[in-house]
């Protein structure tokens, strides 16, 4: 066998650490651990605005889109918020005016769905009374929709 294939062991007794890094630096160590000024100083400084619990994002207004989002128009299997027939959602001290639209005027639902929708929010904590808006002006059309409904309804 040639010594190049061969495999050599070699016993040892202690191997030497390995040396340490040294940086050589003006700052002590007090100095070191202080902390800088933060380019941000000042900007978080001051407390987020409360949240409104009526307004866009607060609790209420978020519980009655969760309400108008289990709706869903017969016809076609996506939610009426996502489907776009929603248009504005208003909480003034409990009562809920929803602005909403159909797909088209002759929808077999024209009838009942804003009684629905008006029971459906009428029914979430907090809303004393809710009122349906329908309106045809701006006409739907399928930009309405959210990437969620386009989604499901392969239009993507």
């Amino acid at each position: 066998m040639s010594e190049e294939n061969s495999i050599r062991i070699e016993e040892v007794e202690s191997v030497a650490p390995p040396p340490k890094a040294r940086v050589e630096d003006a700052e002590t160590a007090p100095e070191k651990l202080e902390r800088k000024r933060d380019y941000l100083e000042g900007f978080l400084a001051a407390k987020p605005a409360p949240v409104d619990p009526h307004g866009v994002g607060g609790d209420l207004y978020e519980a009655v889109v969760a309400a108008l989002k289990d709706i869903y128009d017969p016809e076609i299997p996506v939610n009426i918020y996502d489907l776009g027939l929603i248009y504005n959602v208003e909480i003034d001290e409990g009562h809920v005016v929803v602005t909403m639209t159909l797909t088209t005027p002759h929808c077999p639902v024209a009838e009942s769905m804003p009684g629905e929708v008006e029971l459906r929010v009428g029914a979430v904590p907090g809303v004393g009374d809710a009122e349906v808006n329908l309106v045809w002006d701006p006409p739907w059309s399928p930009a309405n929709m959210s990437d969620e409904a386009r989604l499901e309804l392969g239009m993507l």
